[in-house]
């Protein structure tokens, strides 16, 4: 048993190592822009290939509908085997009329007797069969709309879901747009977070080194040593966490693209390419009453709107008659014997027009109209309040732009003059006329300053990304 488990242990892994070395290993590195990221996406992201395929299935859905309003034709074949012919009670009226006429011309019966009178029970019913045993029938129908007011109506409401499907479509374009350019930001800013801490670090470590040297020399104390230590340690670990949070925000970017996570990007643009400014905020932005317009969730809810009007017209047109043309062609063979089945055809063949006049219904069309105007004046309601609510999410990205821009140019001059306090707290500890307490806290007030300006960095970007979104500038 053990031998037997040994064999199959080396036999799996000798075929799980043969797949890995047959398996071609991916080596491709892609070095995307933002607009290269947002055409990736485009083209794989699962929610604008989704909307893409419901897209062409409005295209079909509108073929569809088309059909119905052409010739609809059908062939029918039927074969019955009556094991038991059905029979049908029917008047018995011959054999009264026979006697009648036995009767009139005095004929005599087996007897040699005039027969004078009709025997009792003569009439009545008796069991008669109107179908062979067998029956074949062979037929082609044909059936094609004149008038129909739901038909015509429903023709014009599949285009008008054509259109919503489409402007779906944009949507997901637009909100992947989105999505990558925040998750791209993210990856740079975190990148600069980077720099800005190596930067910290090496200056750092050679204040570690110098005090290190000082304290062999007896010019320092020992604490002095372990303080900037504990710093600089601190500030290593920093790093490092960052540098793992930077391998999770290119997976998000490349999740927000459609790209396998386990795939190699590199990022081309730079923030120095990006322009946070290049967004005016004026006043004739800010008077902008018809921006909305712009906007794809307003288009969409317009849309709908005019779906369920639509819908009021079909159900309205439910009163209506309706007119079709219909034919029929078909062929019959019927006998006793199977072998006689085919031997006579009875065909027939028809032409007409049916007309279908609604007379009454107990009320339901005229409250499935009412139902449908309610359900208009709703979605009339939802439009007037998504108008109000792109209004204020417009104002609310437009302050939100104008403070980010703000805090950024502050947080920008916090961290240059945090930077002159630390140069300042250095030449004075090197001189004798400060301690290294001071130097601790310019470091951390540098540190602080520099987390801040990350922060605001990234904050200008998503808030400058949500202001081209909510004036509809992204399309």
């Amino acid at each position: 048993m053990k031998y037997l488990l040994f064999t199959a242990a080396v036999f799996c892994a000798v075929t799980f190592k043969s797949y890995g070395q047959d398996a071609p290993p991916n080596n491709q590195t892609y070095n995307f822009s933002i607009q290269d990221c947002i055409n990736y996406a485009y083209e794989h992201q699962s929610s604008v290939a989704n909307a893409g395929l419901d897209v062409k299935s409005a295209e079909y859905k509108v073929k569809e509908t088309t059909g119905i309003g052409l010739p609809q034709i059908n062939g029918t074949a039927s074969f019955q085997d009556y094991l038991k012919i059905p029979q049908i009670l029917f008047p018995n009226f011959i054999t009264p009329a026979v006697y009648q006429t036995l009767i009139d011309e005095k004929v005599k019966d087996g007897n040699n007797q005039t027969i004078t009178k009709i025997p009792d029970g003569a009439g009545g019913y008796q069991s008669v069969s109107l179908q062979q045993k067998y029956n074949t029938n062979l037929g082609i129908t044909l059936n094609q709309i004149l008038f129909d007011g739901s038909y015509l109506v429903g023709f014009k409401a599949s285009r008008t879901y054509k259109e919503l499907s489409q402007k779906s479509l944009t949507r997901s374009k637009i909100d992947a747009n989105v999505a990558v350019t925040k998750a791209y930001y993210q990856v740079l800013v975190s990148d600069r977070q980077i720099k800005l801490l190596d930067a910290n670090i090496a200056q750092l470590k050679q204040q570690v080194d110098q005090t290190v040297a000082q304290n062999k020399q007896g010019f320092v104390e020992k604490i002095d040593v372990d303080r900037i230590s504990v710093q600089y340690n601190n500030l290593v670990t920093n790093r490092e966490n960052v540098v793992r949070l930077l391998v999770l925000n290119y997976q998000m970017l490349k999740f927000q693209m459609g790209m396998p996570v386990n795939e190699n990007l590199t990022l081309k643009d730079k923030l120095e390419d990006i322009n946070i400014e290049n967004n005016p905020v004026d006043e004739d932005t800010a008077s902008d009453t018809s921006f909305y317009h712009k906007r794809i969730e307003y288009s969409l809810s317009e849309t709908n709107v005019k779906l369920n009007e639509l819908d009021l017209k079909r159900r309205k047109s439910a009163f209506l008659p309706s007119l079709s043309l219909i034919g029929n062609t078909a062929i019959a063979f019927q006998d006793n014997s199977f072998s006689k089945l085919y031997n006579t055809s009875y065909p027939s063949t028809y032409f007409g027009i049916s007309l279908n006049v609604p007379i009454f219904s107990g009320g339901q069309r005229i409250n499935q109209v009412r139902q449908s105007q309610i359900t208009v004046l709703k979605s009339k309601n939802d439009l007037y309040n998504l108008k109000n609510q792109l209004s204020l999410q417009a104002s609310q990205a437009r302050i939100n732009y104008v403070n980010g821009l703000q805090s950024l140019n502050n947080q920008k001059r916090n961290q240059t003059l945090a930077q002159e306090v630390l140069h300042v707290a250095k030449v004075k500890y090197q001189q004798g006329v400060g301690s290294s307490i001071e130097v601790t806290q310019a470091q951390t007030g540098l540190e602080d300053a520099d987390n801040k300006y990350i922060q605001g960095l990234y904050d200008a970007l998503v808030s400058k990304v949500d202001l081209d979104q909510a004036y509809g500038r992204i399309k």
